[in-house]
């Protein structure tokens, strides 16, 4: 039984387990707050905690996972070019849009931290909290952040963001499927556009184009910092 905690096997295996019980209790809940990549994390932690396993015997199957990221991010590109017509019609709206939407966010991370008093450490593991992991890490290292820190509030913008998008749509009566779009992957990455994909085809379409574009504007706006 060591031997199975200890092996990449046991974090794959918890992992699937726990989102597939995160997306039943979806299910059965049927509400935007019952998150299953929240209710998943949440199980994976009681899990660990209660029978007393070291993280770093999770985190083994973790990284197998984490592996997976960037080719999961590159699938978006499929729906992407099922919507290329309307990608060439809104180029240059989208292309505003996701430069708004990282400078908004970079600025406004960059001005609280430092109005707190957050070491340069800190800065730089949050500054890249709306980009989706793989670029976040690679943001942070470079700086000198701490990747956990990272990954943890890069998660927690995109649980976010996939909760609270839809309201924050409503309220703001963002009519245009393209605008939708743009704003959710500019702000949530991957885990707000995969509640962009339950919207429409445009909006999931548009949201998985923002993560990319968006990506590349905040590596270039945390060189500026």
């Amino acid at each position: 039984m060591t031997e199975f905690f200890n092996s990449p096997l046991f974090g794959i295996i918890l992992c699937v387990v726990a989102y597939q019980a995160g997306l039943l209790i979806q299910h059965k809940l049927n509400s935007p707050l019952a998150n299953p990549l929240l209710i998943a994390i949440a199980l994976v932690i009681i899990l660990l905690k209660t029978a007393n396993i070291p993280l770093e015997s999770f985190q083994r199957g973790g990284d197998v996972i984490t592996m997976l990221l960037p080719p999961a991010t590159a699938v978006l590109a499929s729906s992407i070019y099922a919507q290329i017509q309307v990608l060439k019609k809104h180029f240059l709206p989208v292309v505003l849009g996701c430069l708004a939407g990282s400078v908004t966010s970079v600025a406004s991370v960059y001005g609280l931290c430092k109005l707190f008093g957050l070491t340069d450490e800190l800065v730089f593991s949050v500054l890249p909290k709306s980009v989706t992991t793989p670029i976040a890490m690679e943001i942070s290292g470079a700086h000198g952040g701490i990747t956990a820190i990272t990954v943890a509030a890069v998660v927690c913008t995109g649980i976010f963001g996939a909760v609270f998008a839809p309201l924050m749509i409503r309220v703001f009566r963002v009519k245009h499927p393209v605008a939708a779009g743009v704003a959710i992957g500019t702000c949530s990455h991957a885990v707000g556009t995969s509640r962009a994909l339950q919207l429409g085809e445009v909006e999931g379409a548009m949201s998985g184009i923002a993560i990319g574009v968006s990506g590349l504007i905040t590596v270039g706006l945390s060189l500026l910092l």
